[in-house]
């Protein structure tokens, strides 16, 4: 399969490619790394990608973020920003693209582990990550010509820790090769409108 993964080198992309690296032909996409450069933020850069890739089999998007902070020192703006800059750009990559995909084709986003257990200050990546997973079960009903389409929603990733020190008191690092797994499940499985989570 012709697979392509945006946020290829980011913590969560990087375990996608070792997961699938060797078996399919693999395209890495980033903003400025990989293959080939995409802003997803950007409808036309999107476009461009797409054109320039030609038909692909599934596409991975493992690329966003959003406002940490306190619900009752947020604003809408701030709160917009999980919307934004972590739902919108991954929906958006669905919605341009599937006319490129391939019959039987899938798309795999990435939500995470916040709209289902959360942290201080969590409220507007969790509203992303619920934006997500509820826009992956609603759109599988109307996916034409047999395309897939999930999320996978890992919880803190081992290679994370660092990263967000102290932010998730009590959470048990997930494995990078189980959240793999995860989106193998996604790209070679039959599963379509779900989201597979990874705790």
């Amino acid at each position: 399969m012709r697979v392509v993964v945006i946020g290829a080198s980011g913590s969560v992309g990087s375990t996608v490619v070792e997961a699938i690296k060797g078996r399919h032909e693999l395209i890495r996409a980033g903003l400025r790394s990989g293959d080939i450069q995409v802003d997803v933020e950007k409808i036309d850069s999107i476009r461009a990608m797409y054109e320039r890739v030609g038909r692909i089999d599934a596409m991975v998007v493992a690329v966003g973020h959003g406002h940490f902070g306190p619900a009752h020192e947020m604003t809408g703006e701030l709160w917009m920003k999980g919307i934004l800059h972590k739902a919108l750009p991954q929906i958006n990559v669905v919605l341009e693209g599937i006319s490129c995909i391939n019959d039987r084709g899938s798309f795999t986003l990435t939500s995470g582990i916040l709209n289902r257990d959360p942290i201080a200050g969590c409220a507007s990546a969790a509203s992303a990550n619920g934006a997500i997973d509820g826009f992956v079960l609603g759109a599988a009903a109307d996916m034409p010509r047999g395309i897939r389409i999930n999320a996978v929603s890992p919880g803190l990733l081992e290679n994370s820790v660092d990263r967000y020190e102290g932010k998730f008191p009590g959470h048990e690092p997930v494995s990078s090769r189980r959240v793999g797994l995860a989106y193998c499940k996604s790209i070679e499985g039959v599963l379509t409108g779900k989201t597979i989570i990874v705790d």
